[in-house]
C-alpha cells in the first residue's frame, strides 16, 4: 500500500497500560510493527527513563526511541524532547504518526500525589490520546470496572480506546465486549489480543533482553503485526480506523508542538547559537555500552560533538584526535572475560586517561573506568584501572529510582554545585574498602590497590565522590561517583535533557587545547 502524505498536526498515540507486565511493550511493538508494514514512517518513543525498550521499538521501526520523563525533563522539557525527536528523525523521512509507549501503570511516576514522571503526565503535556491496554486474564465484568477506573480517575486525559490482552476463546470475547458496551460506551474497544506465549520477550536482571539478543526481527514483526491486526479484527476495527481516529484526535491546543511549524522552534530551544567548531568525542557503543540517550547525543552534537564511536569488545584502539571520552551504561557483566581480554584497549584508555582530557563513565562505563569487576559467580576480571574502585555483583538490586546529582566542585559538566537529573538502576556495588576510601580514608583506598588483579605500573590516585544525590522526593543520598584526576564514574544515568548547559560545558572542555583537569594518575586533584 502507498504510504499515504502525513496531515498536520502529526498525529500522536500514547500506548499506556494498567501496570506493569500487562503487556503493554509488546502491545506497542505490535502497533508499530503493524504502522511500518503498512508503509509509514512511525517514531517510537517511551516515558520515563529505560533504555531497552527504545531499543526495541528502533529495530521494529527503523528510527531510534527517543525518552520522554516529566520528572527528569520537567514539563518543557517533555515538550522540547518531543520535537527534537520528530527533528532528528527527519533525514531518515518526516515521521507519519509518534507512538509513545509508556512506563509502568497509566498514573504510576514518581509521586504518590500527583502525576509527575508518570504516562499520564506526557500524555497530558503533549495533549496526546492513549491506547489503554489491559490484562484481562481471569476477567470478564471486573475488566469494565478496571477500565472505568482508569479512564475516570484524571479528567484532562483522552482516550482513543482500549485493548484487552491475553483474550482467551470465544465465550471469553463475548463476556468482554458486553461488559465493556455495558459499563464504558464511552470507551471504544479496539482490540481483544490473544494469549500468545511465543511472543514473549525474554528478560534479565534489568529488564527485557536488549534488541540484539532476539531472533530475527523481521520475522518477529511480522508475526507482531498480524497478531495485532487480528485482535483489531476481532474488536470489528481495523487500523485505517485506528489511524483515522488518531488523526481527528488532534491536539486542541495549537501551541502544543504538534504542527511542523511548533515542532521546529521548539526544538531549537537550548541549543547552542551559530555553528560551533566540531570537537570529536570519543562514546562506547556496542553490545556492553548501549545505554545512552539519544538526546544526549542530540544536545552535545549541537554544542559542537561529532561522535566517534568505538568498541571497548572488539577495537584495538580509540578513535584518533578525541578530546575526551564518554563511556555509557549497559551490561559489561555479560561480556567481562571478553573486555578483560582486550589489553589493547584497556591500555588505550589508561594512556588518554593519563594525557588530563575529560573521561567520564555511567553506570556500565564507570565499571569499565575500575580496577576490576567481579561477576555473579565470583569471578574477578581486571578492567581498565583508571578509577581506584572494584564492583561485584550482587543477587539483589542495589539501586533504584530517579537521581537529583549536584557537582561538590569543577567539573567537565560545569562549574561546582551544577545541578543535572537522571536515573539510577543497577545489581553491582563498590567493594566496602573503596566505600571507605571515598569517605576520606586515603589509606584504604590505597590499600585497595594490592587486590588488583594485574598489578598498574602507574601510582593509584587520590578518589573523592563526584556528587551529591537526592532521591526523587529531594532526600539527601550523601555523596557517590568516584573522581581522580581528569576521569569520573558514577552509577547515575543522566539526561542532559533535565540540564542542557551541562552538554555545552562537557563538549568545551573535550574542545579546551590544554587539559584543564589534572592527568588521572599521581595527582589527587579531581574534576
Amino acid at each position: 500500500m502507498t504510504r499515504p502524505a502525513r496531515p498536520a498536526p502529526l498525529p500522536v498515540l500514547v500506548v499506556a497500560g494498567t501496570h506493569s507486565g500487562c503487556g503493554k511493550t509488546t502491545a506497542a511493538l505490535a502497533l508499530m510493527a503493524a504502522l511500518t508494514r503498512r508503509g509509514l514512517r512511525v517514531q517510537p518513543m517511551k516515558s520515563g527513563p529505560d533504555y531497552i525498550d527504545p531499543g526495541l521499538h528502533a529495530a521494529v521501526t527503523g528510527r531510534p526511541g527517543w525518552n520522554l520523563d516529566g520528572w527528569m525533563c520537567g514539563p518543557e522539557g517533555v515538550r522540547r524532547s518531543f520535537a527534537r525527536a520528530v527533528r532528528a528523525g527527519e533525514p531518515h523521512g518526516a515521521p507519519d504518526i509518534a507512538i509513545i509507549e509508556g512506563v509502568m501503570g497509566l498514573h504510576d511516576g514518581a509521586s504518590a500525589d500527583g502525576p509527575q514522571g508518570s504516562t499520564a503526565e506526557v500524555a497530558a503535556l503533549l495533549d496526546a490520546p492513549v491506547l489503554l491496554v489491559a490484562d484481562v486474564r481471569g476477567m470478564s465484568r471486573s475488566a469494565a470496572a478496571l477500565v472505568a477506573g482508569y479512564t475516570r480517575f484524571d479528567p484532562s486525559l483522552r482516550f482513543a480506546g482500549m485493548v484487552c490482552n491475553r483474550v482467551g476463546g470465544p465465550g471469553h470475547r463475548d463476556l468482554l465486549r458486553r461488559a465493556l458496551d455495558a459499563h464504558c460506551p464511552d470507551i471504544p474497544l479496539l482490540g481483544l489480543l490473544p494469549r500468545d506465549a511465543t511472543l514473549g520477550l525474554p528478560s534479565r536482571h534489568l529488564g527485557l533482553a536488549q534488541a540484539h539478543e532476539h531472533a530475527a526481527w523481521p520475522e518477529l514483526s511480522a508475526r507482531l503485526a498480524d497478531w495485532f491486526e487480528a485482535g483489531l479484527d476481532a474488536a470489528g476495527q481495523s487500523l485505517d480506523g485506528l489511524l483515522t481516529r488518531c488523526a481527528a484526535m488532534a491536539p486542541r491546543d495549537a501551541t502544543k508542538i504538534a504542527t511542523p511549524e511548533n515542532l521546529t522552534a521548539t526544538a531549537a530551544k537550548g541549543l547552542s547559537e551559530g555553528a560551533p567548531r566540531r570537537i570529536r568525542i570519543g562514546i562506547a557503543r556496542d553490545a556492553a555500552f548501549s545505554f545512552l540517550y539519544p538526546e544526549n547525543l542530540f544536545l552535545l552534537e549541537a554544542a559542537g560533538a561529532e561522535p566517534a564511536f568505538f568498541s571497548p569488545l572488539s577495537d584495538a584502539a580509540l578513535p584518533p584526535d578525541i578530546g575526551g571520552l564518554l563511556l555509557p551504561g549497559g551490561y559489561p557483566e555479560l561480556h567481562a572475560p571478553r573486555l578483560a581480554a582486550n589489553a589493547p584497549m584497556l591500555a588505550a584508555v589508561r594512556a588518554f586517561a593519563a594525557l588530563g582530557r575529560p573521561v567520564h563513565g555511567e553506570c556500565g562505563g564507570f565499571m569499565y573506568l575500575m580496577r576490576s569487576i567481579t561477576d555473579a559467580e565470583g569471578t574477578r576480571h581486571a578492567m581498565t584501572g583508571c578509577l581506584p574502585a572494584a564492583c561485584r555483583m550482587d543477587a539483589r538490586l542495589r539501586a533504584l529510582g530517579y537521581r537529583e546529582a549536584q557537582t561538590l566542585r569543577p567539573s567537565p559538566f560545569g562549574p561546582a554545585g551544577t545541578v543535572m537529573r537522571g536515573h539510577e538502576f543497577h545489581y553491582s556495588h563498590l567493594d566496602p574498602a573503596v566505600t571507605a576510601g571515598l569517605a576520606g580514608a586515603a589509606e584504604t583506598a590505597k590499600a585497595a590497590e594490592a587486590d588488583r588483579p594485574t598489578p598498574s605500573a602507574l601510582p593509584a590516585p587520590s578518589a573523592l565522590p563526584v556528587w551529591s544525590l537526592r532521591d526523587r522526593n529531594g532526600a539527601p543520598l550523601g555523596p557517590e561517583g568516584v573522581c581522580a584526576g581528569s576521569v569520573s564514574g558514577t552509577y547515575v544515568h543522566l539526561h542532559f535533557g533535565s540540564n542542557p548547559a551541562v552538554a555545552r560545558a562537557f563538549v568545551a572542555a573535550c574542545a579546551a587545547p590544554d587539559p584543564i583537569f589534572a592527568p588521572a594518575y599521581g595527582d589527587s586533584a579531581c574534576p
